[in-house]
């Protein structure tokens, strides 16, 4: 399962878009050299040390535009890889081959290189009670890909979407008029099941926050003594989030501080793509 996305029609639905911003009528360098339907190969080749991830969304973007096509993985989903590593082999049609590439390489190196980028940041936590979690910063329409890399990559999942918890942020509470009556209200209108998350930037606002009845606060962009001041504070009443300015350097020193979450939007926003080539296509029949 693809987090977010349950059922295979969804998840084609957003491939199915990417392949028509591709494709928008036809393919017409492949048509052009492949104007008749004839069985092939390629093989799926490494090209820097990483981890792996979105097997499934590659191979399903050829299954798209070809029913015939099948794909062999010598790797899985969440595997360290190396450069120059062969990682499976894709066969079917040509003309999916040719026209598909793009698409599915898209997939496949954006979602490995949140993967990688997260494994980098989760390792600093090992060991500790600290949880990394990551935000609602991602691409559009690759929301479902990029929070399943986040998974594999050893991170957890904050929110979905803005249906999926209540946040309240600084403009939500410009917008009701202060801390207390922005959870108040949040209070009156969703259940009593969901859990009412808090940005706070001050410890006033922290202070204000755990008042209030808050079962979440967010410590927002404070410095590590003003952090430490809010733990302590807290002291078990509500649970804690680190976020802003979030490095890989600075996750040992956040952990040691004693929050019970550190959210990073760099795992979606700025992790590189991963290097990954389709290669050596060649007839079988």
């Amino acid at each position: 399962m693809i987090n977010g996305v349950t059922t295979r029609v969804n998840i084609d639905t957003y491939i199915m878009n990417a392949i028509r911003e591709d494709i928008t009528s036809e393919d017409v360098t492949t048509n052009a050299i492949m104007p008749e339907p004839r069985q092939g190969k390629a093989e799926l080749i490494c090209k820097e040390d990483g981890i792996i991830c979105g097997l499934e969304v590659f191979k399903r973007t050829f299954e798209l535009l070809d029913d015939t096509a099948t794909f062999e993985a010598y790797v899985k989903d969440g595997d360290q890889v190396k450069k120059g590593q062969l990682m499976g082999v894709i066969k079917g049609d040509i003309k999916a081959l040719l026209s598909g590439e793009r698409t599915a390489l898209n997939y496949l190196q954006r979602m490995s290189g949140i993967a990688t980028y997260t494994r980098m940041y989760a390792k600093e936590l090992e060991g500790k009670k600290t949880k990394l979690l990551d935000t609602r910063k991602t691409t559009p329409n690759m929301r479902p890909f990029e929070k399943y890399a986040v998974k594999v990559g050893g991170g957890t999942n904050h929110r979905y979407n803005l249906s999926d918890g209540v946040l309240i942020k600084d403009n939500h509470i410009g917008a009701a008029g202060s801390i207390t009556k922005a959870v108040a209200l949040a209070k009156e209108y969703a259940p009593f099941v969901r859990k009412i998350e808090v940005e706070v930037e001050t410890l006033e606002q922290l202070d204000e926050a755990l008042a209030a009845g808050a079962d979440i606060i967010m410590l927002d962009n404070m410095d590590n003594d003003t952090m430490r001041e809010a733990v302590r504070r807290v002291a078990g009443k509500a649970e804690t989030e680190c976020s802003g300015n979030v490095t890989a350097e600075r996750l040992a020193e956040i952990a040691e501080i004693g929050v019970d979450y550190v959210s990073s939007g760099a795992l979606t926003h700025s992790a590189p793509i991963m290097d990954i080539s389709l290669k050596n296509l060649v007839p079988t029949e």
